[in-house]
């Protein structure tokens, strides 16, 4: 389950804008600048167009229908709609141009965030949940996409907005415009107390959405734990307590927007009320004139408009800086292995391995492999056997440099790894590990891992050569046929298979393999034998397996046992010592041939 600590770490909102991270959000528009600038200037002239119907009226009511002058009224109307139909245009364009700058802008950060999680190491995907990462590079970008295509640019409209209604109330009458600022007090203090009230319920709703998120993925994932031990019910029970948790949230927050809104109403209703007494009381004094108090209401209504805007756009502007503060956490967060800039380049790649002298640790001294060395010769194959916790996949995880080792030295053709570049290092591996991993797409697709030198025909003879055309033959597309998400119509042999032909396709110069095999049944073993024989012929191959079939034919065997070397040698010279090998073989080896032999009599 998600911790408390996941929680709040999803959920800390900070404040409502922090000038550092605008700063760095703001990098991100540099490249659209005069998108901006054009952006802006269509909303000035959208401002300055709404801000002319006042005059317009003014103009209207004074000069013609006061004075019952109907000739000449046609052009005042004429420009009334003109003015209209040029504020749709402007608006038009504004939204269409902050809304592509919003997408453009989202679509360079998700690039940004997906190409940084793909240089992080091994390590950092070990301690992070996938959902938080996928959270990264899909809610929080979303959010700020919010506040580039409907918040910075809109906010500056708003202020844009105030500043002339409130220049136009001056100009107009000066007298009016200080009585309408008489309830200006009351509006800001409605509006700080529902923007405390707001980030509060705010907050609250955020959190109860991840509660249901994460029981919504984790009780997906694990539906089958669920009906096996039916638990459908309680599980039923629990989701309609957090559903109902969520749903009081968002009543809260319904509650706060509105008792807000209508209170905005009153207190310009009351500016209204204001407007009008005095106004008349000014009319009938003949310092007024109906078509002067007329653009005034009109400006009051307007002015009021942008103030609401303005506290909407505050829980945008508040989400946003927390979003914006967890992507930069994972930006900012530093690949744990690197490339030098000048890497070291093996010109004539033999695949000779040495391990000297290596420990590594997962976490401060706790040694997980320790003072390990032996070597490979190009060519040869080396088996590492040894119980669960022997250290047998980390050293693989240090031989693709996953993590690095604090101790020690790893060479290839006597070049240490660390020096060298790290997808030239990776191209001349090839790991095939038991937990296959296959993407949605289809089966040549999943061979050739979006890699264009990988022709049709090599995915072919791949598939064929480890024995997995049989399965093709009766799926009318072929090697085009579909795989369904992580290969769930696939079996584990079948899966396996395809990593096999995977490794074909891409031949590498080192092969490894990670207990491969051990979750094949014989009939599909003995389909990959013949396979495996000429993958690893040539090729420095290292072998993790418990089957005895998979690694008595290797030139040596390495035993290990907690992070130690314990025993090398060949299987029979092992079973000789009858040492920590012989134990092994006596309480696994046999188990495994005894059992297919047991299949193979029942065929």
């Amino acid at each position: 389950m998600t911790s408390a600590n996941g929680f709040h770490e999803e959920e800390a909102l900070g404040r409502a804008y922090d000038s550092r991270l605008m700063k760095r959000l703001l990098k991100y528009m540099r490249p659209y600048t005069s998108l901006v600038v054009f952006a802006i200037i269509l909303i000035f002239l959208g401002a300055a167009a709404q801000i002319s119907l006042a005059f317009i009226t003014k103009h209207g009511i004074d000069q013609y229908i006061e004075k019952g002058i109907s000739e000449g009224f046609q052009s005042v109307a004429f420009s009334y709609l003109g003015v209209i139909i040029l504020i749709l245009a402007f608006t038009y364009a504004q939204i269409m141009v902050t809304v592509w700058l919003g997408q453009k802008v989202q679509h360079d950060l998700r690039m940004q965030i997906f190409r940084h999680l793909q240089n992080l190491h091994t390590g950092f995907f070990d301690k992070n949940p996938v959902g938080r990462l996928v959270t990264r590079v899909t809610n929080d970008v979303n959010t700020l996409n919010e506040l580039f295509s409907s918040g910075v640019v809109a906010m500056i409209g708003d202020v844009f907005m105030i500043l002339l209604i409130v220049g136009a109330m001056i100009y107009i009458n000066w007298h009016l415009a200080l009585i309408t600022f008489i309830v200006l007090p009351l509006l800001f203090i409605v509006t700080f107390i529902f923007r405390a009230k707001a980030r509060d319920a705010y907050r609250v709703v955020r959190l109860k959405v991840a509660r249901l998120n994460s029981f919504i993925q984790e009780h997906i994932t694990g539906m089958t734990l669920v009906q096996i031990f039916t638990q459908e019910k309680r599980t039923s029970k629990k989701f309609k307590d957090i559903n109902t948790d969520l749903r009081q949230g968002h009543h809260r927050s319904v509650i706060y927007y509105a008792i807000f809104f209508p209170a905005v109403e009153i207190i310009g209703a009351v500016s209204v009320g204001l407007l009008l007494y005095f106004g008349g009381v000014r009319i009938l004094d003949q310092s007024l004139t109906f078509g002067e108090l007329t653009a005034f209401i009109f400006l009051v209504e307007r002015f009021y408009m942008p103030i609401r805007d303005l506290s909407e756009k505050y829980n945008i502007l508040q989400s946003s800086m927390a979003s914006s503060e967890r992507i930069f956490n994972l930006l900012d967060t530093e690949p744990a292995i690197n490339s030098l800039e000048k890497p070291e380049i093996i010109s004539d790649y033999k695949g000779k391995i040495e391990i000297e002298n290596v420990w590594f640790a997962y976490k401060d001294d706790d040694w997980v492999i320790k003072d390990l060395s032996f070597s490979v010769n190009p060519g040869e194959r080396v088996a590492i056997v040894g119980a669960t916790g022997a250290g047998k996949t980390s050293l693989i995880s240090l031989l693709y440099r996953f993590y690095d080792n604090q101790k020690g030295t790893i060479k290839i053709d006597g070049v240490p790894i660390n020096e060298m570049s790290l997808s030239d290092h990776r191209s001349h591996l090839g790991l095939v590990l038991q937990d296959v991993f296959l993407f949605s797409g289809d089966f040549a697709g999943n061979v050739r891992l979006r890699n264009e030198n990988i022709t049709e025909e090599n995915v072919k003879e791949a598939l064929t050569r480890v024995g997995f055309d049989r399965f093709l033959k009766d799926l009318p597309e072929g090697i085009h046929t579909e795989v369904k998400e992580r290969g769930a119509t696939l079996s584990t042999g079948q899966k396996q298979l395809l990593s096999f032909a995977r490794a074909l396709a891409f031949d590498p110069d080192i092969l490894i393999l990670d207990e491969a095999t051990s979750s094949v049944d014989t009939e599909t073993e003995n389909l990959i034998q013949k396979a495996l024989e000429q993958l690893m012929a040539g090729r420095t191959s290292i072998i993790i397996a418990h089957r005895l079939s998979t690694i008595e034919k290797a030139d040596k065997i390495v035993v290990m046992h907690h992070g130690e070397i314990r025993e090398i040698g060949t299987h029979k010279e092992l079973l000789k010592q009858k040492g920590i090998y012989y134990k092994l073989y006596e309480m696994q080896y046999k188990h495994y041939q005894l059992r297919d032999a047991v299949k193979i009599g029942k065929k």
